[in-house]
C-alpha cells in the first residue's frame, strides 16, 4: 500500500504541475506529429520499393525514417524536460523557451537518437528471427532498458552529455538510486491507462455491442481522442517526474512542488547485501 500511496502522490504532484503550465503538453503534440509525418515521408516509400523488391533503396529509407522519428522524439522529450525544469524553478514557460534548450543541445540529441534508433533496430530484428519466445525475452530487455534510460533525457537537457555519458549517468543513478523510480514510472502509465486507454476500449465495445454503424463511428472517434490525450498526458507527466526525480537524485533536493517526503521514497538508494 505504501508504494501506491507513493506512486499516486508522484502522478498527483505531476499533473499539478502540468496543469500549472499546460504549454508543457504541446512538446508531446509537436513531437507526435513530427514523428507521424517523417514516418509516413519515409515509411511509405519504404513499403512501396520493398513490393517492387528494391530492397537495398528500401532499407536505406526505413533506416533514415527510424533515425529521423527518433531523433524528433528526443528533440522534443528535451525541449520538454527543459521546460518542465522552468515551471519546477517557478518560471513562465513556453514552447519557444522548452525549444531553445533542445536547440542548445543537437550534438547530444543527434547522439542519443542514434543510439535509441540502433537498439530499437537490433530488438526488432531479433524479435522477426527468434519468435515469440524471442519475444518474450527480448520484450524483458526492452523494459529493463526503458527503466535504466529513463532519467537519460533530463541528464542530455540539464547536462548536455553525449549518448554513452548519457546513458552510464542514466543507468548508475538507476542502479545507486532504485527506490520507487519503477512505482512512479508505472503509477503514471497506470493512471492514465485508468482514465483514458480503458474508457476508450469500453466505448468501442459498447459501439460493437449496439450494432449501429453511425453510433460506432461517433465512439470510435471518441476513444481515439482519448487515446492521444492519454498518450499526451502521459509523456508530460512522465519527463515532469523524471525531471524532478533526477535532481532529488544528483543531490539538488526537492524542487517545484514535489515535496522531500514524496520524493525521498522515490530515490531510496538500492540496499546492498551484507548491510542492515
Amino acid at each position: 500500500m505504501g508504494r501506491i500511496r507513493r506512486g499516486w502522490e508522484l502522478t498527483k504532484t505531476s499533473w499539478g504541475v502540468l496543469r500549472s503550465d499546460r504549454s508543457l503538453a504541446a512538446f508531446p503534440v509537436l513531437g507526435g506529429a513530427s514523428a507521424l509525418l517523417l514516418a509516413a515521408a519515409f515509411g511509405l516509400p519504404a513499403a512501396l520499393l520493398f513490393n517492387d523488391d528494391s530492397n537495398v533503396l528500401a532499407v536505406i529509407l526505413a533506416a533514415i525514417g527510424i533515425y529521423l522519428v527518433s531523433y524528433a522524439a528526443v528533440f522534443f522529450n528535451v525541449a520538454l524536460a527543459g521546460a518542465a525544469a522552468q515551471v519546477l524553478d517557478g518560471k513562465d514557460a513556453t514552447v519557444a523557451s522548452g525549444v531553445a534548450v533542445a536547440r542548445t543541445r543537437l550534438p547530444a540529441i543527434a547522439g542519443w537518437a542514434l543510439m535509441i534508433a540502433s537498439v530499437n533496430i537490433v530488438i526488432r530484428a531479433l524479435q522477426e528471427r527468434l519468435g515469440p519466445v524471442g519475444d518474450l525475452i527480448l520484450g524483458g530487455i526492452a523494459v529493463a532498458w526503458g527503466l535504466v534510460t529513463f532519467l537519460a533525457i533530463p541528464v542530455i537537457a540539464l547536462e548536455n552529455t553525449g549518448p554513452i555519458e548519457t546513458l552510464r549517468r542514466s543507468a548508475g543513478i538507476f542502479r545507486e538510486r532504485w527506490g520507487e523510480q519503477v512505482t512512479g514510472q508505472f503509477s503514471i502509465g497506470g493512471i492514465v491507462l485508468l482514465f483514458t486507454f480503458l474508457p476508450a476500449i469500453a466505448l468501442v465495445g459498447i459501439g460493437y455491442a449496439v450494432g449501429n454503424g453511425v453510433l460506432l463511428g461517433v465512439l470510435i472517434a471518441v476513444a481515439v481522442v482519448l487515446v492521444i490525450v492519454g498518450a499526451i498526458v502521459s509523456t508530460a507527466l512522465s519527463q515532469i517526474f523524471a525531471v524532478a526525480l533526477y535532481r532529488y537524485a544528483v543531490g539538488q533536493g526537492a524542487t517545484g512542488a514535489f515535496t522531500e517526503d514524496v520524493l525521498a521514497g522515490a530515490v531510496r538508494p538500492r540496499t546492498r547485501r551484507g548491510t542492515i
